[in-house]
């Protein structure tokens, strides 16, 4: 369907200029986008920023305590019809201090014809989808044999990451998890492990999970200063190395020693750089990740090497999943209504 047929169609259901669809978190999962629909629609916005395809300038955002950020993120991506953007903000002690989750944020959907907005929705939601699929698929382009996964962090980025990874590494065998909560762990078990073929194992300690497994993530803080919980000398080579949370979580050591330091955003890296978030420096940019999966550049070209990819989250995915789901709900009568 052409741009002009879908905003007739959009239109049928929606006074497009007078009104805008309003999905809640609930509205939004009752879509019934599935692991593999994310999975192709994450891969469908990794192409188009890999072959350039696309409009996003790197996340602006605001500090107002030292471990919160927000984050306004824009894309366009064309061939999807695709345009919006996400202002979403991360909150590492509401769980604790207030009973609330750590992520929280909004996305808006625009019509590309007359930029009028057609959506809002949650976008929680949409993060806690996009984010695990990225990791799955360069997983997938960079270590497609590897039979065992780490994962650090078991709040819901865990807990996805567990259930996208085992889709698109066939020869999986094992996942080892870890989190400084143990209630975390015991709930990422609970929750995923009758989903899944393979046994979850909890890990007792971050070096252990880093030396027992080939692909290794982690979702936990992003902060300033490095946490550098996972100790270089643990690491080896021809291991897959794919943090959610830029440099905090690994030694910074080992990310710049890496055989390829791959991003899913050069800009956005460069970025928090000059924010300092690389206090040590930002270790030189191999390529981008959708410029792996389009094939235009190389993945893994020795079975040693040590590569690895950081996937910070991307604008791109987030509006070409919304606008899915922006579709899917008229489909299905989901929603509410609201004037302009």
């Amino acid at each position: 369907m052409d741009v002009k047929a879908e905003r007739e169609w959009i239109e049928s259901k929606l006074s497009i200029g007078n009104e805008m669809l309003y999905l809640t978190k609930e509205d939004v999962e009752e879509t019934g986008l599935t692991v593999d629909d994310i999975l192709d629609l994450t891969k469908d916005a990794l192409l188009a920023h890999g072959t350039k395809e696309y409009e996003m300038p790197a996340k602006v955002g605001v500090h107002p305590y030292e471990e919160v950020f927000y984050h306004a993120m824009p894309a366009f991506v064309s061939s999807k019809k695709a345009v919006g953007i996400k202002w979403i903000e991360c909150y590492p002690n509401n769980p604790e201090a207030y009973k609330l989750p750590q992520t929280t944020g909004l996305l808006i959907i625009n019509d590309v014809l007359s930029g009028c907005p057609i959506a809002l929705m949650d976008a929680t939601w949409v993060t806690a989808m996009r984010t695990p699929a990225v990791t799955s698929l360069a997983a997938k382009a960079l270590h497609p044999d590897a039979e065992s996964f780490g994962m650090f962090g078991c709040g819901i980025q865990g807990i996805e990451h567990c259930r996208f990874i085992v889709k698109t590494l066939p020869k999986l065998k094992e996942i080892y998890i870890y989190d400084i909560r143990e209630e975390a762990m015991d709930n990422l078990i609970n929750v995923v492990q009758p989903q899944l073929d393979i046994e979850v194992k909890r890990g007792t300690n971050p070096e252990t999970v880093t030396k027992s497994c080939q692909v290794l993530s982690s979702a936990t803080v992003i902060l300033l200063e490095p946490l550098a919980v996972v100790r270089d000398e643990w690491v080896s080579q021809g291991q897959t190395i794919l943090p959610c949370d830029l440099n905090t979580f690994w030694d910074p050591v080992t990310q710049q020693r890496a055989d390829k330091y791959i991003v899913d955003s050069a800009e956005e890296h460069e970025l928090f750089g000059k924010l300092g978030y690389f206090p040590d420096g930002l270790p030189e940019i191999t390529c981008e990740t959708g410029e792996v999966l389009s094939g235009n550049k190389p993945g893994r070209e020795r079975e040693n090497e040590l590569i690895v990819c950081s996937n910070i989250g991307m604008a791109v995915c987030d509006v070409v999943v919304g606008k899915e789901l922006f579709i899917r709900a008229l489909e299905g009568g989901l929603g509410r209504k609201l004037p302009l």
